[in-house]
């Protein structure tokens, strides 16, 4: 072949980044290929649409599947390396003067095919040079892609630790009004149990503030070793054949222990301590709520808001979720425009569940929606998903970093201060209390749960 021609048929095959023949090459938007390795190196900290880093397009890198072509064309641009190198006068066999095309996994040597039929290594496996180096290599990418998506999930958690960290005192501090506000709707002997209340609470924020500051640590250390070892494994995928089968040695072992013991986002409860009297008080405003029962074929837990809030990303980036059974609704008949009330619900050992109230126009539009989609649904919530159970409150969609009720929860709504609030009533503690609701009665109750 002329070497002119040779030399554009290597280009096309080599990667404008490593500069060494493709491996797992994926082709993006504007038709520009890289390693996926060096892809992902090089674009790991962008948003998901991003520019190529050939023609400055914007291009999207989710979902790239390998230009199976390419990597064909790559395979035999190393085969022809290989068969370059082995025809040279060092790679000959001093015994038999034939080339050593032979790969002994034993003592990692290269054999003849005569020596590699002899006594010494008759009961060695052997395999043809070439075939054992492309094993090897798959071997590589295949545990490149696994660390590769721990290395996601990780970068993912650190976000969720990041963020709560830089709200965390915020949040504390949300939760100490609320507990002050219903200690001064009762009586005034509560002095010395909201004092140590409020105290109990300072104490366990400032502890979780430390925990969250170290679980970061981790997180970003971890972080550090997984692209190092990421690196580690794309440069041994990029030596010539011969070194790698040679150099192999236990990278891929050394690759498993990084993934032991990975760090996982914290599961924060800020508790309060019970208020002496609280559901004496609420049940002043008691209402029986009469239910009638639904069936919604919405995607109720799924909405891309709701998931990315919970495992703190974009929602661009949230990872893929199985879609859910079909959710079943309960609207109150009764409906509400002035005053006070109070009623309980019983949510047990659900993971998935809702209940609040909602405005008349809500309920028209989104009866056949998404219920996270739009204003005016006031609700406390709790969803489960591969991390773990979180609660959440709406208008707007805000995380709580309470426990997890496991009996019955109380709501308070007051139409008049456009207030609703939640208590854990087995534990006598507010839960939280949405302010400055945009009511627009008549409002109505609202409970809905998954059948899982």
């Amino acid at each position: 072949m002329n070497s002119r021609i040779l030399q554009v048929f290597q280009r096309e095959l080599t990667c404008p980044i490593c500069m060494n023949y493709f491996i797992d090459p994926v082709t993006i938007d504007c038709g520009h290929s890289f390693c996926r390795p060096c892809f992902y190196l090089n674009w790991q900290d962008f948003p998901i649409l991003t520019q190529c880093f050939e023609c400055i397009k914007t291009t999207q890198h989710r979902n790239l599947k390998t230009n199976i072509r390419l990597k064909k064309m790559a395979s035999l641009a190393r085969k022809a390396s290989l068969g370059l190198f082995l025809s040279s006068e060092e790679q000959m066999c001093g015994t038999h003067r034939e080339t050593k095309r032979m790969f002994c996994d034993v003592d990692k040597s290269l054999l003849c095919l005569l020596c590699s039929s002899s006594q010494e290594h008759r009961d060695h496996r052997h395999r043809p040079i070439e075939w054992a180096a492309e094993e090897h290599r798959e071997k590589l990418l295949k545990k490149m892609q696994f660390l590769w998506e721990k290395a996601c999930e990780n970068h993912r958690n650190l976000n969720v630790e990041t963020t709560r960290t830089r709200h965390w005192k915020d949040y504390v501090n949300v939760r100490l009004e609320a507990i002050r506000a219903e200690y001064q709707k009762m009586p005034a002997f509560h002095h010395e149990e909201e004092k140590h209340n409020l105290e109990m609470l300072k104490k366990k924020g400032k502890d979780i503030f430390h925990r969250l500051h170290l679980s970061k640590a981790k997180m970003a250390h971890r972080r550090e070793i997984l692209r190092g070892m990421y690196e580690e494994l794309k440069k041994m995928c990029h030596k010539p054949d011969v070194e790698l089968l040679q150099a192999f040695g236990d990278i891929l072992h050394r690759s498993e222990s990084v993934l032991l013991h990975m760090p996982q986002p914290l599961n924060l409860e800020l508790s309060a301590g019970p208020i002496t009297g609280l559901r004496d008080r609420l049940n002043q405003f008691r209402v029986d709520i009469t239910l009638h029962h639904d069936e919604a074929n919405s995607h109720i837990f799924q909405y891309g808001d709701l998931r990315s809030i919970c495992i703190g990303c974009d929602r661009q980036n949230a990872p893929h979720t199985t879609a859910t059974p079909t959710s079943f609704l309960a609207w109150g008949t009764q409906t509400f425009t002035s005053g006070k009330y109070y009623w309980e619900v019983h949510v047990g050992d659900s993971l998935n569940w809702a209940f609040g109230v909602c405005n008349k126009s809500w309920k028209e539009k989104n009866q056949n929606d998404n219920i996270y989609g739009k204003e005016g649904l006031f609700s406390l919530g709790c969803v489960k998903n591969d991390i773990q159970c979180s609660l959440f409150t709406t208008s707007p969609l805000t995380l709580q970093y309470v426990p997890r009720p496991t009996s019955h929860v109380g709501l308070f709504l007051d139409c008049e201060a456009r207030i609703v609030s939640f208590v854990d009533v087995n534990k006598s503690s507010p839960i939280y209390a949405i302010p400055n609701c945009s009511f627009s009665p008549p409002l109505r109750p609202i409970f809905c749960c998954i059948h899982l």
